[in-house]
């Protein structure tokens, strides 16, 4: 069964999310080290949380593996990309990992 990694950035006040880094960096870095593993990534830009309300997040990058082995092998590369994170954020994300049912 396929499983998915949502990696969630919240906004909350004082933080900082750089999105032009976070693309075309830090994707790069998820890429080169974990995408051997990964069937498919979306990255979700917050730009509302309701008809108007501000997004309650910066993003939702979601990952997809073919199994759960595939995500373990992944996140034992993952280290460069954890490291990573303070050239393009001050926010500690928050992690959903799932089965894949829809």
């Amino acid at each position: 069964m396929s499983v998915s990694l949502q990696v969630i950035y919240p906004i909350s006040e004082g933080t900082t999310f750089d999105y032009g880094y976070y693309s075309q960096t830090h994707m790069k870095l998820v890429a080169e080290h974990m995408g051997p593993h990964i069937e498919k990534t979306l990255v979700t830009k917050g730009v509302a949380g309701g008809p108007d309300l501000p997004p309650p997040f910066y993003a939702i990058a979601t990952i997809t593996f073919a199994d759960q082995a595939a995500m373990g092998a992944a996140l034992k590369g993952a280290g460069p990309v954890m490291a990573d994170l303070p050239n393009f954020t001050n926010v500690q994300p928050q992690m959903l990992i799932g089965d894949v049912i829809g």
